[in-house]
């Protein structure tokens, strides 16, 4: 394809685009509908991993010793506390170290102060490798000899497991949905270009013209209409990702939530942007024009 050609096809699609105004304003329009919806529940699916993360690096599991046994025994269980499956890493704390940690987090509370240490326990901080199977490790640490109790904060991990789980399949189930309704809109856009064309393109068949001559400026039509879409998608998707974060940040009941910084993957959404909407526009494109061609 030379230069003139190529501006050639580039105008006669930009021309195309602009003359069916409103069919190539709701096929924008839904494209943009269509990559907001995507990219939304794609953003929460890698909050939801992100908060997995970070639970997953701050999270434990503590399992106490039974009350009156020695330090050295207490540490002799460590072998077996690491002989666990999903165990990653295991920290002793002694009674002593408790209790100074209590009282520490205690310390404008004469209440708390006058605790002896041997009201502690010796006990360990278990890091998990994964903490999707964290009943799995507290079940496994209940039934070593002389633990007296595990505590694991099961319900938060299944909550945030959840979330990542139903966003993952709804982002990729809406993905497949919205592609192929953002390809059928477009490709419907460009087949009334064609139709509204029919004649030229058969004088433009009878005098030799080939049926790629006659298709490039279709599909630059489409990749522009794709285009536009993924630029117009993207500043509003920043828009509504931006105001979503300020609520949540202002928001105290929900305060504990931890929205990846928008700037951080601005690129990446934009790269995605830019590509599902020139593959929506050119997949359209393809596909009208090939039917109307019979190639």
């Amino acid at each position: 394809m030379n230069r003139h050609n190529f501006f050639y096809f580039i105008k006669e699609g930009a021309f195309n685009m602009f003359s069916h105004g409103f069919m190539s304003f709701a096929a924008v329009g839904i494209t943009v509908a269509c990559l907001l919806i995507m990219g939304t529940f794609t953003l929460v699916a890698v909050n939801a991993n992100a908060m997995l993360a970070e639970l997953e690096s701050q999270n434990q599991i503590l399992a106490f010793a039974d009350l009156g046994m020695s330090e050295e025994e207490a540490r002799a269980m460590e072998k077996d506390i690491r002989a666990i499956d999903n165990v990653a890493g295991v920290t002793f704390i002694s009674d002593v170290e408790a209790a100074a940690a209590f009282r520490g987090r205690y310390e404008d509370n004469e209440l708390f102060q006058g605790l002896p240490d041997d009201n502690f326990r010796h006990r360990y901080a278990i890091d998990l490798v994964d903490i999707g199977y964290m009943s799995q490790t507290k079940a496994a640490l209940e039934e070593l000899p002389n633990i007296y109790d595990v505590s694991a904060y099961e319900d938060e991990a299944a909550g945030f497991i959840t979330i990542r789980n139903v966003a993952g399949v709804v982002c990729v189930v809406l993905i497949a949905v919205l592609f192929l309704v953002s390809v059928f809109i477009i490709a419907n856009t460009i087949k009334l270009t064609t139709f509204d064309r029919r004649d030229e393109i058969a004088i433009m068949k009878m005098v030799g013209a080939t049926n790629g001559f006659i298709r490039w400026p279709f599909v630059y039509e489409g990749f522009l209409l794709g285009l536009f879409s993924a630029v117009i998608g993207f500043f509003l998707q920043w828009g509504l990702y931006e105001a979503v974060s300020r609520s949540v940040a202002n928001n105290d009941t929900i305060n504990l939530i931890t929205v990846v910084p928008f700037e951080s993957m601005w690129t990446y959404v934009a790269i995605i942007f830019a590509a599902a909407g020139m593959l929506i526009g050119v997949g359209g494109s393809l596909s009208a024009i090939r039917k109307f061609l019979q190639v």
